[in-house]
């Protein structure tokens, strides 16, 4: 069914992997990863790969820079071991934030990761709702960027909220083209908060544009959650202007610094994230929901394997 095709997990996310596995009926491909005692990590593939149609799996969150680095020694390794096509399969994609210079005298990272990957030997990257969608632009390699939006709105129509109750907030002004998809998919009304930016890792929140929210069920989405201050700002903005009921979806739970502390205190009925990166136990709250992007990946794993169009996937 699935002729040369080998899916191999680096030590990021073994979950997501071994769950796009199942869906796709394959099993994880051998591969001895560890550290030497100096933290330089060694890649060994226990099996043979002479080609075959492999697709790593492996997120670039954090450890940022050791889950980069493994994903580039796995690439290495495929290629010396005369794969026929490499796929770096990133389902989060990291260093995504510092896509432009906006400033004198910085680095356009994002730009610099998609070097690397492409040098190291990938001929094709898939990926999930990147930070800035130009980034696909950066590669000399195809990009298939799939948005995580479906997966999140299948949840929320689970709930059966009333539709004329409810409005789809946008945190921001920059997060309204995503917010129209849901707003499409699930209905209700528009609303935006007005986010002003007090310095480079601080935003404050001051505004909410559109219709009245008053005894609302207001549904705000991201594309990542950081360390939560842009999403829990514009969270007590809706509360502010009396929403009923707050819930909260993101893509990528990145949930770093005070992120969970503030996450705790927030007016939130329910956080619904995907699991393109792991959470570790210590970072699970009772109103924490995830919803698997597994069967995503694996049906764009499938197509691009039989060589069929992954369009259709985009939406």
């Amino acid at each position: 069914m699935y002729d040369h095709l080998t899916l191999i997990s680096g030590r990021a996310h073994k979950a997501l992997a071994q769950e796009i596995a199942e869906y796709l009926g394959l099993p994880l491909g051998p591969c001895e990863i560890c550290n030497f005692p100096d933290g330089e990590i060694f890649v060994q593939l226990e099996h043979n790969i002479r080609g075959r149609d492999v697709f790593l799996i492996e997120p670039t969150g954090p450890p940022a820079n050791e889950n980069l680095m493994e994903l580039l020694i796995m690439i290495d390794a495929c290629l010396r071991a005369s794969a026929e096509r490499i796929t770096a399969v990133i389902p989060y994609f990291g260093y995504a934030r510092q896509d432009r210079k906006d400033a004198g005298r910085v680095p356009i990272t994002a730009k610099l990761v998609a070097n690397l990957l492409t040098k190291a030997g990938a001929d094709r990257v898939l990926t999930v709702d990147l930070h800035a969608a130009q980034i696909q632009g950066f590669f000399d390699c195809p990009v298939d960027h799939l948005y995580a939006a479906k997966t999140l709105d299948a949840y929320f129509e689970s709930l059966h909220l009333p539709k004329d109750k409810l409005v789809i907030v946008s945190p921001d002004e920059g997060s309204i083209k995503r917010s129209l998809q849901h707003l499409e998919n699930l209905g209700g009304t528009l609303a935006i908060v007005d986010k002003r930016r007090a310095n480079a890792l601080e935003t404050k929140q001051a505004n909410l544009i559109g219709g009245s929210i008053e005894g609302k069920i207001a549904l705000l989405f991201d594309d990542m959650i950081t360390t939560a201050g842009s999403i829990v700002g514009a969270v007590n903005v809706v509360k502010a202007h009396g929403a009923a009921e707050i819930y909260v979806g993101a893509v990528h739970p990145v949930l770093c610094g005070p992120a969970i502390s503030r996450l705790r205190e927030a007016p939130i009925k329910e956080l619904v994230v995907t699991n393109s990166l792991p959470i570790a136990p210590e970072k699970m709250m009772p109103n924490l929901k995830t919803v698997s992007i597994a069967p995503l990946l694996g049906e764009a794993i499938r197509r691009i394997h039989r060589n069929e169009s992954v369009s259709g996937l985009f939406d």
